[in-house]
C-alpha cells in the first residue's frame, strides 16, 4: 500500500485525470526522452502535474528512468532508495540540492519505490545529470585530516571552508541575491584551501583527502556563481542523459526547469548580454530529433511561500495563456493549427530562487520560436507553495 503522503491532494491537480491521461498519451508516442520543465520549482500545482505525467508515462507507456538535476552521488542515493534500500525518502534527499528537498519529491520517490516493489524485474531507475560533487562529509574529512596532521593550520583552513560549505544549503548566487553572502567568492576560498592543504608535509601520501578537496573546489568553480552563468553545463548534462538512455535502452523522463528542458536555445532575462545559450533540451533535440519531447509547465500568479508573484506582464506568453479562464489547460504545439496560432518569438516567465518582485521584468527566458522550444505548454492559473522537508 502506498503511503497517503505519496498521493497528491486533489486541490493541487488543476487538470482532470482524463486530461492528464490524454496529455501523457500525446507525450509518449515514440519518444525516447521526455523533458518536463517547470517555470518555477516552488509550486505544488506545477510539481503535481509533472509528477502525475511521470506516473502515467511509467504505468502506461513503459518509461523506466528519471533524470534529475543533481549530482551522480545524490542520484545513486535516490536510486538505491527506490530500489528497496534502507531508510526513508526524506533521508534519501538529505544531500540533495535544496530545491529538491520537498515533501512532494519525497512522495514521488515513495511512489517509485512501491512501483518497483510490484515490478521487481522491470524497475524505474533514478539518476543525476551532474558529475560527482562534494558533500558535507568531504569538508569534514579535510578538516579532520588537518586537525590530526597540522592542528596549527586548522583555524586558517576553517576560515576558508566554513563560509563556503553554506552553499550546500543556500546556493552562493542565491546568497548574493538575498544579501547574506559573506563577500569573497567561494571559488577563491576553495582554491586557497586546496593550496593550503597541498603545502602540508606528507599530504601527497593522502590522495583521498586531496581528492575530496578537489571535489570541493570543483563544486564551487562550477556553481552558478563560480561560472557566472545561469545556463548550466548543457552539453555535459545532456550527454549523461543520452548516454544512460542509449546504454540501458530505457525510456527516460528528465525533470528540470524550463530554461534547461527547452528544446531550443534560450536568452535569460537576467543575463541578456550573453545572447542565446544552449540548453540540455536543445542538445538532446540535436541527438534525438522528435524523439526528445519538451514540455513546459508554467503558471499565471500565486503565492510561492517566500514570495508572492503577481500577474505576468502582457508581453509574456504566460499572460496570453492566462486569458483562458480555467484552473489549468494545455496546448500541443505540434499540431499545425495550434502552431500557426502560437508560434513565434516568445518570452516565458521563470521564477527562481533569486526572483525579486522589483525586477520582475527580468524574470523570463526568451526563445526565437515557441514551438521549437516546447512541444507542449501546460498552464496553471494559480500557484501555491511546495512543502519543505525539515
Amino acid at each position: 500500500m502506498i503511503n497517503n503522503s505519496a498521493v497528491p491532494e486533489a486541490s493541487i491537480l488543476p487538470l482532470s485525470d482524463g486530461s492528464l491521461d490524454e496529455l501523457a498519451d500525446r507525450l509518449a508516442g515514440d519518444a525516447a526522452v521526455v523533458g518536463i520543465g517547470e517555470s518555477t520549482r516552488f509550486s505544488r500545482e506545477t510539481y503535481g502535474i509533472r509528477d502525475q505525467l511521470f506516473r502515467r508515462l511509467v504505468r502506461h507507456h513503459g518509461f523506466r528512468a528519471l533524470a534529475v538535476q543533481d549530482s551522480a552521488g545524490v542520484g545513486a542515493e535516490l536510486d538505491r532508495y527506490v530500489r528497496g534500500g534502507d531508510g526513508s525518502a526524506a533521508a534519501a534527499l538529505d544531500h540533495a540540492w535544496r530545491p529538491q528537498r520537498t515533501v512532494e519529491l519525497a512522495a514521488s520517490l515513495e511512489w517509485i519505490r512501491e512501483f518497483n516493489r510490484e515490478h521487481p524485474h522491470d524497475p524505474v531507475r533514478v539518476f543525476g545529470v551532474k558529475p560527482a560533487q562534494a558533500g558535507p562529509e568531504d569538508y569534514d574529512a579535510v578538516l579532520d585530516h588537518v586537525r590530526e596532521s597540522a592542528p596549527e593550520r586548522l583555524a586558517e583552513l576553517a576560515s576558508h571552508l566554513d563560509p563556503i560549505r553554506t552553499a550546500h544549503q543556500t546556493d552562493e548566487h542565491v546568497q548574493r541575491a538575498r544579501g547574506i553572502h559573506p563577500g569573497r567568492p567561494f571559488a577563491e576560498h576553495a582554491r586557497d584551501a586546496l593550496a593550503l592543504l597541498r603545502s602540508l608535509p606528507g599530504v601527497d601520501a593522502h590522495d583521498g583527502v586531496l581528492a575530496r578537496m578537489r571535489l570541493i573546489m570543483d563544486f564551487h568553480a562550477h556553481s552558478v556563481a563560480g561560472r557566472g552563468n545561469y545556463a548550466g553545463e548543457a552539453g555535459e548534462w545532456a550527454d549523461v542523459v543520452g548516454d544512460f538512455q542509449r546504454r540501458t535502452g530505457l525510456r527516460t523522463v528528465y525533470w528540470d526547469g524550463i530554461a534547461h528542458t527547452s528544446a531550443a536555445q534560450t536568452v535569460l532575462g537576467m543575463a541578456p548580454e550573453r545572447g542565446p545559450q544552449p540548453t540540455v533540451g536543445s542538445v538532446l533535440r540535436k541527438q534525438y530529433g522528435a524523439r526528445y519531447v519538451s514540455v513546459a509547465i508554467g503558471f499565471h500568479h500565486g503565492d510561492l511561500g517566500s514570495v508572492a508573484v503577481a500577474e505576468p506582464a502582457g508581453d509574456l506568453i504566460d499572460a496570453r495563456l492566462g486569458a483562458v479562464d480555467l484552473p489549468a489547460h494545455w496546448l500541443d504545439l505540434r499540431l499545425d493549427e495550434v502552431r500557426g496560432q502560437w508560434d513565434g518569438p516568445a518570452k516565458a516567465r521563470v521564477i527562481s530562487g533569486v526572483y525579486d518582485p522589483a525586477r520582475d521584468d527580468t524574470a523570463h527566458l526568451a526563445v526565437d520560436s515557441l514551438a521549437d522550444a516546447f512541444d507542449v505548454l501546460v498552464h496553471v492559473r494559480q500557484a501555491s507553495p511546495v512543502r519543505w522537508l525539515p
